[in-house]
């Protein structure tokens, strides 16, 4: 080799050798039985009830098998590694070397026999177990919303991105075929030319008021705290899931729920990739007690084109997703889906028609991604924007005024104040 080519030659080599290797899981042979090579090596971070709920989902894809738990609640992790291990024995998988349980979900992550992580932690804790997994090699299913800001869903899709990995958001939807329907009649003009689309998701609620408790045996409160800053310890929080409604976790159902119906409205509008550039509305809040998310909010926005989302709690309007046209509606919501004319129920769409990805699992679309390195039905650019509109949604009801919003900058136009709420200082030692 000439100087030049060698040294191409070894940097090369040396990219390659610093990059995880991924062997495609299809690449080595599959039958309805699939060999303990062609499965996809999964773990559970966070084993609260939807996490556990998602990993179970996993549990009974023939192409997976789970093999850690990590919480802070070694209850919780124990109770799931028992329910996964209780599994296998019933299936007698001679071949199933048993569940590991973590407090620490770094140390699961250096764990090179792990493929993939399921991230079904409250929302202040989705960020960094993404992030940190993604330069482990691994791939992601992340539970909804995405994150607790802006900040933190830009750095997961950018980490994603950076690292090869392959992301799938909790947003189910996507793999229900009423809401690809919905979406599909409105990205194909079977609706006229669309001139609404009103989202209406369940709102936050009141709660106690504050009386600190003692810290359980076997709970590590401080981990589960984590970013968030230092506060009274309180059953009804980390037990008894009265996080979804204090903004130091997440910006509450506004984003915990609204994302669902935000994404299935983005998937008709045509908009997965970029957001509004007007916001304007208004909400309301617990006038006492511990929780402090919203419980009614009503948003006008506005999308590049002129089209306008009417985004409320579903104490408003009913629950679900309207696509309104100048030839007709659709609503869709989980389990039931109309439409006027009725015709459009039945309609069919044809090859030179929009078509969206078919997914009718939605954990099985990701293991099925994962072998073809192929996107999921909702991968991280897709959730970090639907995520985002919840996310600037509620700052624009708690600064109750106007606001402009720049999609491609992922800023608020000519407002500081605003700006500043994109992101939260994290509590040492964590960061970004």
């Amino acid at each position: 080799m000439s100087r030049l080519n060698l040294r191409t030659f070894l940097k090369t080599a040396a990219a390659a050798a610093a990059a995880p290797y991924v062997v495609s899981a299809s690449a080595l042979g599959a039958g309805d039985k699939p060999a303990p090579s062609n499965r996809v090596a999964m773990a559970l971070i966070g084993c609260g009830g939807q996490g556990t709920g998602v990993m179970n989902a996993f549990l009974h894809l023939p192409d997976t098998q789970v093999l850690a738990t990590c919480d802070a609640n070694k209850q919780r992790r124990l109770a799931a590694k028992k329910l996964i291990e209780d599994y296998y024995a019933a299936k007698k998988a001679a071949d199933y070397k048993g569940c590991q349980d973590y407090n620490d979900f770094r140390e699961l992550l250096a764990r090179p026999d792990i493929d993939a992580v399921i991230v079904g932690t409250p929302d202040h804790w989705h960020a960094l177990p993404t992030i940190a997994a993604a330069r482990a090699g691994k791939d992601v299913y992340c539970e909804k919303p995405l994150c607790l800001t802006v900040q933190e869903g830009r750095a997961m899709a950018d980490a994603i991105k950076r690292y090869g990995r392959v992301f799938q958001h909790g947003t189910q939807q996507r793999s229900d075929r009423n809401f690809r329907h919905a979406a599909e009649l409105a990205l194909n003009g079977r609706l006229g030319k669309l001139t609404l689309v009103t989202v209406a998701a369940p709102a936050s609620s009141p709660g106690p008021k504050l009386k600190e408790e003692p810290v359980p045996e076997g709970f590590d409160y401080n981990s589960w705290l984590g970013q968030a800053p230092l506060a009274p310890y309180m059953d009804v929080i980390c037990m008894k899931t009265g996080w979804y409604h204090m903004s130091p976790y997440t910006p509450g159902f506004i984003s915990g729920w609204g994302v669902h119906h935000v994404d299935s409205a983005h998937w008709g509008m045509g908009t997965d990739l970029t957001g509004p550039v007007e916001l304007e509305g208004s909400g309301e809040f617990p006038k006492e007690g511990i929780y402090d998310s919203a419980v009614k909010w009503d948003l006008n926005l506005v999308y590049p084109g002129g089209l306008k989302m009417h985004f409320v709690s579903d104490n408003i309007l009913p629950h679900g997703v309207r696509f309104e046209g100048t030839d007709g509606w659709v609503h869709v919501v989980r389990g039931a889906i109309n439409a006027e004319p009725k015709s459009l129920l039945a309609e069919k769409f044809g090859p030179n028609d929009k078509r969206l990805i078919d997914s009718n699992h939605h954990q099985a679309n990701l293991v099925q991604s994962i072998k073809t390195r192929q996107p999921t039905v909702c991968p991280i650019e897709v959730a970090h924007r639907s995520t985002t509109v919840c996310q600037i949604g509620d700052i624009t009801i708690r600064l109750k005024r106007r606001l402009k919003w720049d999609p491609e900058k992922e800023r608020f136009i000519g407002d500081d104040e605003a700006n500043r709420m994109l992101s939260r200082a994290m509590r040492p030692p964590w960061s970004l």
